[in-house]
């Protein structure tokens, strides 16, 4: 998914809008700043990013927590329930990658 070579944005599954399903990801190993952010979402601006954890926040998936003095986001209890099916998610998307790519392609 982080793998500059993946064209994330043809992910057929989205939570939320473009970038939400890989902050949740990022999020998963524990709370990150949002400078941690944006290095593995490498194309995402500051006001996407801002946009998508604002909407993630409103919808109970993420929270803001104080650490070592800074501001970092970390999921909530619900935001982890979304990780189970984001992970049979993937493994969908990575078995039908051809067919989805062959899809796109010929509807361009």
């Amino acid at each position: 998914m982080f793998d500059p070579v993946c064209p994330s944005g043809l992910s057929p599954i989205r939570v939320g809008d473009k970038w939400a399903g890989m902050v949740v990801r990022c999020l998963e190993d524990g709370p990150r700043r949002f400078s941690e952010l944006r290095v593995p979402l490498r194309g995402v601006t500051a006001k996407a990013l801002t946009k998508s954890l604002r909407l993630l926040e409103r919808d109970g998936l993420v929270e803001r927590v104080v650490r070592a003095g800074a501001t970092a986001y970390a999921l909530t209890p619900l935001g982890r329930s979304l990780l189970a099916p984001m992970d049979a998610a993937c493994a969908w998307a990575r078995d039908h990658w051809d067919e989805l790519l062959d899809a796109r392609e010929a509807s361009a």
